[in-house]
Formats: structure tokens, C-alpha cells, sequence
């Protein structure tokens, strides 16, 4: 199927080159789309250069930071608009590995509507990672699971393959976070929505250039809106069983 896979960047010079290239070699019939926040060191002429030289390319400037899931949404409505049947998410960092999409693309192939590369189902592992953020991972994981009643063991990662058609219904009404709870709040609108959503394992690779852009801020934003979510959805089912009893 017509493939686009997205990468977000900002300030992923050290990066995007390898990146690209891994990308290019390990799923050749797929294109890439770079999606530059205007990176000050040059990401985005970088990217220029790549595009120039190869045709499955494409170069996506923005000219402010608006965060992950501002950057990926436009890239899906990129994709979207010249037809494209799969979206890919992939980090800039090297993290994920190009080498190993082929394992979500032929889950997309057999029928799923999303597929999470995860670290933490078995035969997932993290290399190089320090053990709080592990820990933090692995914590977050299980929170989200049990506040969102998601059956989900990664819910929070960033390797995944769309399935054009149902990631236009996810869509579809908006998405309520642009940082990193977006990545959850399109997991728990796919099983939601009733999508076939499935999770293949990933070796997760530390970056070794750039600094990450994982903060403080960002945790206390996915706790919130994880924990609203979950009050949300537990509000809604005890109004559906009080109707119910009503009736």
C-alpha cells in the first residue's frame, strides 16, 4: 500500500540524514515526509537537500515549535490529501528503528487499523535507557491503562502505522492534546472507535545525538489530562447504567 512515513524534527541536524537514508533503505517503496518546526541548526535545509536529491522526499517547513502532535497532524493532513493508504509515525532520533517497520506494516497489510510498535509487550526491550526512565515508562504505561481501561501495554509510544481510513475517523472531531498525551489520545480514540488495534514488539534505542525534548511540563500534562480522560469515562458509564435503571 502507498506509504508516508512522518517524522517531526526540531533541531535534529546530527539526525535527519541517517535517519532518512535508514528509512530509505530498509522500506524503499515508502516515502518519507520530514515535518521541520523551523529547526535553528539547519534540520530543515538539510531535509531540503535529501528531497532534492530523491523523489519518495518531501520537506514540510513550519515556522514555529507547536509541539508532537501539532507537527504530526500536519503531516497526516499532508498524507492524507495526496492519498496515501498507510501513515507512519516515527521520532527523528534514531529510536526507532527503521529496519523494523516492515513488523507494523505487514500488520497494517493483514487487516489492522493501527499498529503500536511497543517496548514493553514480549520480545520488546529499551537499550541504553536509564532505569528512571524505565521506570517513568513502564509507570506511565500501566496508569494509562488502568485509569483509560485501554488494553494497550505502550500506549504512549510513537511507532505506529495508520491505516488511512481509520485514522481519518480518529480524527475526526479533533484531538484534545498536542503534546505528548497525543500519542495516547489517538490510542484510546482508535479502541474507542472500535478499530482493530494491535502491538508488535520494538527494540527502542536511546538517541545518541541532539538532547531529547522530554520535560517535567510534559509528564504533568499527560498525568492530567490521562486522569480527566478516565474520570470522564467513568462518569459517562455510571450515567449510561443510572438511564438504564431509570428505564
Amino acid at each position: 500500500m502507498k506509504t508516508l512515513v512522518i517524522v517531526p524534527t526540531y533541531n535534529e541536524a546530527d539526525n535527519v540524514v541517517p535517519l532518512v537514508q535508514r528509512v530509505r533503505t530498509a522500506t524503499p517503496d515508502a516515502d518519507v515526509l520530514v515535518v521541520d518546526d523551523g529547526s535553528p541548526d539547519g534540520t530543515g535545509k538539510l531535509a531540503d537537500g535529501l528531497a532534492a536529491e530523491d523523489a519518495h522526499v518531501h520537506v514540510l517547513h513550519r515556522t514555529a515549535k507547536n509541539g508532537l502532535g501539532a507537527a504530526y497532524l500536519a503531516g497526516f493532513a499532508w498524507g492524507l490529501d495526496r492519498g496515501y493508504e498507510v501513515l507512519v509515525e516515527m521520532d527523528a532520533d534514531g529510536s526507532h528503528q527503521p529496519e523494523q517497520l516492515s513488523r507494523l506494516l505487514e500488520e497494517v497489510d493483514a487487516g489492522a487499523d493501527l499498529v503500536l510498535g511497543s517496548r514493553w509487550v514480549p520480545e520488546g526491550e529499551v537499550v541504553n535507557w536509564p532505569a528512571r526512565r524505565a521506570v517513568l515508562s513502564r509507570g506511565g504505561n500501566l496508569y494509562t491503562r488502568l485509569a483509560l481501561g485501554l488494553p494497550l501495554r505502550d500506549a504512549t509510544g510513537g511507532y505506529r502505522a495508520f491505516r488511512a481510513s481509520a485514522l481519518r475517523e480518529i480524527l475526526d472531531g479533533g484531538v484534545a492534546s498536542q503534546g505528548y498525551c497525543f500519542q495516547v489520545d489517538l490510542a484510546r480514540r482508535a479502541v474507542r472507535g472500535g478499530f482493530d488495534v494491535r502491538e508488535v514488539p520494538i527494540t527502542f534505542v536511546e538517541r545518541v545525538a541532539g538532547e531529547s525534548k522530554m520535560d517535567g511540563s510534559i509528564v504533568r500534562e499527560a498525568l492530567w489530562r490521562v486522569t480527566l480522560w478516565g474520570v470522564r469515562d467513568r462518569t459517562d458509564w455510571l450515567r449510561r447504567v443510572g438511564s438504564r435503571k431509570d428505564a
